[in-house]
């Protein structure tokens, strides 16, 4: 492993991820071969990573004769569940209000406290598989660092309990009650909410993939999906035959033919410290394993690893032209000391510490920012995605409610406002590359506004409208 010195920012990975280069060697090993010649099955899966993976897992759970198969362009967990935060959180990527307004305010509440079961679903199946997935569930905390943060959060939470909720779901911490959980620099104060668990991401997709496969799941690693039509699904070297097809792609469904523009692939980068002392977290705080945020616009994400590393990452990635996913994008050195920057602005203590990882990978981003899930009746293709980066936890909601739909079984989940929605696709290029760069210039800049006045950024709040919000 490279090791990185605060005068000198990390340059590029060591590896898919730190989450990957922690994993036991049992999780590591190949867990399904390639596809080679025909296949039949009753559900054909695009995607090993937690969507796909869920949905195999509660299908086989509750229907152990279900022919299921799985199929991976690289290895279980390549995409974004092996190299994410690590926050199984009960974050939804559109609003309450836009969820209200593409259904009512009954169902956007019903579909919150949906996503705050999940996040104890995870746990609760974790516990009982015997997964050891370094769950700590610590919650989140949002610090506010300047006035204007500060408002913005006393507004979230008036905005959170105006739908109903109350402190024991969405809480104003003042500045002694968060820097009791969170130590930075500057805090007035922050947000918390007990539904998030820190993870380990990686060590939850492999072992969701090995018990699949022990339940009778057919994983086949290494076979890119080359195209998705009714009841077939083509790879390079084979082909199944399925009754349901489920797209489960997020990142990489641009890749598929007739997908090009259904989701823009935007990249957020992280790196990871050395182990630090028990005198650098006495310093930082996270006794509980929290994650962490901050009120800026431009998107910042932290948790304390179980082995006691610090692992932060943010967006500022730029979106590549025509959704271009490449290895080298994963690595970008500015973004990675701007990353490192900010990190030693939060937390000084680190200053002089090692960086022992850095990396990165894309995620899915939908036109509307509305993620959904559904079952075309007539091509009896199925879908799920478009997190914006909070999949963790919103995957297995997913995962859940396919089931429920591939086996024509309704339920509270079959009635969720996710369930069923069609993003609009997004618009061609350069379109597209102008809009989604413009937007994280745009969100970066308010910060900088901010910072300088003193006063809001009309920029963010009019490009929130934007972002589905």
């Amino acid at each position: 492993m490279a090791s990185l010195s605060h005068a000198s920012p990390p340059q590029q990975a060591t590896a898919p991820s730190l989450w990957w280069d922690t994993l036991p060697d049992d999780l590591a090993q190949p867990m399904g071969a390639p596809l080679d010649g025909e296949a039949e099955a009753d559900v054909a899966i695009v995607g090993a990573g937690y969507t796909g993976l869920w949905t195999a897992y509660y299908l086989l759970r509750d229907n152990p004769g279900l022919r299921v198969t799985i199929l991976e362009a690289e290895h279980a967990g390549f995409g974004a569940s092996g190299r994410n935060g690590g926050w199984c959180s009960a974050l939804f990527p559109a609003s309450m209000s836009a969820v209200a307004r593409m259904s009512d305010r009954a169902a956007a509440i019903a579909l919150q406290h949906a996503m705050h079961a999940t996040v104890d679903e995870v746990g609760r199946i974790a516990q009982d598989e015997g997964w050891d997935i370094h769950w700590a569930k610590g919650g989140t905390v949002v610090a506010a660092r300047t006035p204007l943060q500060w408002e913005r959060a006393r507004e979230e939470i008036q905005e959170w309990h105006s739908w109903g909720f109350g402190d024991d779901d969405y809480r104003l911490l003042n500045a002694t009650e968060a820097t009791g959980i969170l130590n930075t620099t500057d805090v007035l104060g922050a947000t918390y909410t007990p539904h998030c668990a820190a993870i380990h991401p990686a060590r939850l997709v492999r072992h969701l993939a090995r018990t699949v496969v022990q339940r009778g799941g057919r994983l086949h690693e290494h076979s890119r999906v080359t195209d998705i039509r009714p009841g077939v699904v083509r790879t390079e070297r084979g082909r199944v035959r399925a009754r349901h097809v489920v797209r489960a792609t997020e990142g990489y469904t641009s890749t598929l033919p007739g997908y090009t523009r259904a989701m823009a692939p935007v990249y957020s980068l992280m790196i990871a410290t050395e182990p630090l002392s028990d005198a650098d977290w006495q310093e930082i705080g996270l006794a509980e394993r929290a994650t962490f945020s901050d009120g800026r616009h431009l998107i910042v994400y932290g948790q304390r690893t179980a082995d006691g590393r610090l692992a932060f990452g943010g967006r500022g990635a730029p979106y590549h032209f025509r959704s271009s996913i490449r290895p080298e994008y994963d690595r970008e050195p500015a973004v990675f000391a701007e990353l490192w920057r900010n990190l030693i602005d939060l937390f000084p203590v680190l200053s002089g510490r090692a960086v022992t990882h850095a990396w990165g990978g894309p995620l899915g981003i939908p036109r509307d920012w509305f993620a959904s899930c559904g079952l075309d009746a007539t091509t009896r293709i199925a879908w799920a995605g478009g997190y914006v980066g909070d999949g963790v936890g919103t995957s297995n909601l997913a995962g859940r409610t396919l089931a429920d739909l591939l086996t024509g079984r309704e339920s509270d989940l079959t009635r969720l406002p996710w369930v069923g929605h069609i993003s609009p696709d997004w618009e061609p290029e350069p379109i597209r590359w102008v809009g989604a760069n413009l937007g994280l210039k745009v969100m970066g800049s308010a910060d900088d506004v901010e910072s300088r006045t003193g006063r809001p950024a009309l920029r963010a709040r009019l490009f929130s409208r934007f972002l589905g919000h």
